[in-house]
């Protein structure tokens, strides 16, 4: 009944006090769909699951692991691996939605919150699409309403002049305050891979704005090669704190990366946040290029996500995985700092950051 009220009424989530929280503030919960498409990692399936079985191990020991299966039997294969790594499954809740993929952070919820107003959470719906690239994607634009419906949280349905809106969580990033980061590489693609024909740069800042509760749009210019996803802030630009961002830095004048990372930081460098501040910039150093095919893979630090008691960082069996890890650690004083090999993640396009989402705690 409350979800069918608050889908009913015209203002937006900002409007009514809603905001996206940063990723480092307390969490219910951290969704992940378990593994199952072999398109993903061609050959490597078997192997993925047991990485998962990592992930979950490391975050469980702050919060609940909320894990999407597709069938009983892909449930009982979770379990088995899950209780083999030495996990107890209390905090850990299985949901049978069947998924395309198992890139959670792009397909799944995007939650918001406010304080001192019942409901306190609710998930903003935008559509999926498959970064515009792929055909199969109506399993997993359907998850963020079977979501809502099962935990009973109000929806609201992003739109613009009466069109749903396509968004993937990968493509931006929030300080929690007022501001969120994204590229124009991807947003703003009218040629490659087209999320949202006819919306201008100034539409799309009034959608971020009203839908996820900022005040503050920072544009950076393109992502890193490789990527699928043509241009997620998430494999170049992090928000670590309210005032401050890890930046990736390509050391290597000669690099297809160099050229654009740089440039972005030049962007960066001129940006101001919500309160009118300048931007606290740390280095985030990119690993030697990985491929797959004769195809450059989107390895980078920058995917690494946030739980509560830990920040599980991608890593590739490269010199620089203890620089990263010792930079995150140095920034995160408060939590462990975990490498998980992502060398076989990395095959899928994506890591770390790529596979999760946060679901924030009521205030």
């Amino acid at each position: 009944m409350e979800q069918k009220k608050i889908e009913a009424m015209r203002e937006t989530p900002f409007e009514l006090g809603y905001r996206m929280a940063a990723e480092w503030e307390p969490h219910e919960a951290t969704w992940i769909a378990w593994p199952h498409n072999s398109t993903d990692w061609p050959g490597k399936l078997a192997t993925i699951g047991w990485i998962y079985g990592e992930i979950v191990r490391k975050i469980i020991t702050g919060e609940t692991v909320r894990v999407l299966v597709n069938s009983e039997a892909h449930e009982k294969l979770a379990r088995r691996i899950l209780t083999r790594v030495g996990l107890e499954l209390s905090n850990v809740e299985f949901f049978r939605f069947q998924t395309n993929r198992s890139w959670t952070r792009d397909f799944g919820p995007f939650f918001v919150r406010r304080k001192g107003l019942k409901p306190d959470v609710a998930i903003v719906r935008f559509r999926f699409n498959a970064w515009a690239r792929y055909s199969d994607w109506r399993m997993d634009d359907a998850i963020p309403e079977r979501i809502a419906k099962k935990l009973g949280l109000p929806l609201f349905h992003a739109s613009w002049n009466g069109n749903d809106v396509v968004l993937e969580g990968g493509s931006i990033d929030v300080n929690g305050s007022g501001t969120v980061i994204t590229t124009e590489e991807c947003l703003l693609d009218r040629t490659t891979q087209v999320r949202n024909p006819g919306l201008e740069k100034k539409e799309i800042e009034e959608i971020l704005c009203g839908y996820i509760g900022v005040k503050n749009v920072l544009w950076l210019g393109r992502g890193i090669a490789g990527d699928d996803t043509h241009g997620h802030v998430d494999d170049i630009c992090r928000f670590v704190g309210q005032h401050t961002v890890v930046l990736c830095r390509e050391g290597n004048p000669r690099d297809i990366n160099y050229l654009p990372l740089e440039e972005n930081r030049e962007r960066l460098e001129g940006m101001k946040l919500e309160d009118g501040s300048r931007i606290e910039i740390i280095s985030l150093p990119m690993p030697e290029p990985l491929y797959f095919n004769d195809r450059r893979l989107p390895a980078s630090y920058a995917n690494f996500y946030i739980s509560n008691a830990t920040v599980l960082v991608p890593t590739f069996n490269d010199p620089k995985d203890r620089i990263a890890l010792s930079i995150l650690a140095d920034i995160f004083s408060d939590r462990l700092v975990v490498g998980i090999h992502a060398v076989d993640l990395v095959w899928g396009l994506g890591t770390l950051h790529c596979l999760t989402r946060e679901q924030p705690k009521s205030l």
